[in-house]
């Protein structure tokens, strides 16, 4: 039973659909991510560059996402949580990240791990803004 402090459309619609296309995208983000990481491998102790671009490009990708879903227009109850938590929830890796950081400092590469941990933080966070940004100056200029 789905208590009256759920938002209305889970009271009416249940959680599972939500789950579901969690789940599935999800599977597709994921899977995207785990493509790149075939297709630009990371030497053991080198710069994780694969992972650091999957999180850059999907926290940019979020940006965008959050602008033209809570400003341009109403979209379906199922887009958010479909490209947002799912598809770009499973792209992106801050687990990866996590490990990344702890073998690049359990093999000797202390430096290298302190730039990574620094870098895609910030870079992330840039990454959202500036899309955010830019897609919000796009949708001005497309309304004028």
């Amino acid at each position: 039973m789905i208590s009256a402090s759920y938002p209305r459309q889970l009271r009416e619609y249940g959680v599972w659909p939500v789950v579901a296309v969690v789940a599935v995208g999800g599977a597709i983000g994921a899977s995207a991510r785990y493509g790149a990481s075939l297709i630009w491998p990371t030497a053991s102790g080198a710069f994780p560059t694969t992972t650091l671009l999957v999180n850059v490009i999907g926290c940019a990708l979020m940006g965008i996402l959050m602008v033209i879903l809570t400003e341009v227009g109403a979209a379906h109850r199922l887009v958010r949580p479909f490209f947002g938590t799912g598809v770009l929830g499973g792209f992106t890796t801050f687990s990866t990240y996590a490990v990344d950081i702890e073998r690049l400092v359990r093999d000797g590469h202390l430096r290298t791990g302190l730039a990574y941990l620094a870098l895609t933080v910030l870079a992330a966070l840039a990454a959202v803004w500036s899309a955010a940004w830019a897609t919000r100056r796009l949708v001005v200029w497309r309304r004028a």
